[in-house]
């Protein structure tokens, strides 16, 4: 089975949404106290990048475009510009924050990780970008009926709505874990905002999603769809699962979108 993350990073303590929106930073940005980067010729499918205890960060078979949208928590339809070896280079990386910086269990919030492998890219790639908003085509997540919700989609009765604030860990139990095979795909989420569900299958649709369900507060939900991808055309498309399950469903509209353009990169030099 090949796991779907939908938030690009991986925690020791769980798969779960974190962050539901792009990490910026208007000011000087922290940096890593150690780095190393290195191409990756092995040819090999799988890729992974991993925060884990001890303020340590590591990339591998990583493409530039990926540690990009990893840095800034984008989407790829967020992403304009850069050469085409940003997707067909790949790169090893290992990073190290200070432990200075780190809390009395060695953790730190995941935006800080995501701001430092922005000094590390900016640094090592001499990366330059900026942001700007564009008219794209987006869905929006409405309720399908008013006043009525699908069967798998119910009000959260636990205490979740504080879990992930100001980039605190989500609550044990709390979040969305996706799985995906060649010919199903699931979502689940329990206690999590209906923006955060937006953001996170934004990824499955490959545009912006918008929140209009005007739902407040956390949802447990289950979420079995086919991917377009697949062979098998008896299971129900995300669209059909969506409206069936959940009582939503997604209506294509035109919408700024906030994307990051990429100004310039350079391949590094290996150390």
């Amino acid at each position: 089975m090949r796991s779907i993350r939908f938030s690009f990073f991986v925690f020791p303590f769980a798969i779960t949404t974190l962050y539901a929106q792009v990490v910026k930073s208007d000011g000087p940005k922290p940096q890593f106290e150690v780095a190393t980067v290195r191409p990756n010729n092995s040819g090999e499918p799988n890729s992974s990048i991993r925060i884990q205890p001890g303020g340590r960060l590591t990339g591998t078979n990583q493409t530039l475009r990926s540690l990009i949208r990893n840095a800034f928590n984008a989407q790829p339809y967020q992403m304009v510009g850069g050469p085409e070896w940003m997707e067909s280079d790949h790169f090893d990386i290992t990073a190290k924050a200070a432990d200075a910086d780190l809390d009395a269990k060695g953790m730190m919030p995941g935006p800080q990780f995501m701001l430092r492998l922005q000094s590390l890219l900016e640094d090592r790639f001499k990366m330059v970008t900026h942001w700007e908003t564009r008219e794209m085509p987006v869905y929006a997540l409405v309720v399908a009926m008013q006043g009525q919700l699908g069967p798998k989609l119910k009000p959260h009765a636990g205490d979740c709505d504080r879990g992930g604030v100001g980039g605190t860990p989500p609550k044990s139990g709390c979040g969305t874990r996706a799985s995906m095979t060649p010919t199903s795909a699931k979502v689940t989420g329990s206690g999590i905002s209906m923006e955060s569900f937006a953001r996170n299958l934004a990824g499955a649709t490959g545009r912006n999603l918008v929140d209009k369900t005007g739902l407040a507060g956390g949802y447990d939900l289950e979420l079995e769809f086919t991917p377009d991808q697949s062979p098998d055309t008896t299971g129900p498309s995300l669209f059909t699962a969506i409206q069936e399950q959940l009582g939503l469903k997604l209506e294509s509209q035109r919408a700024p979108v906030e994307v990051l353009v990429i100004d310039n990169v350079e391949r590094p030099t290996p150390d």
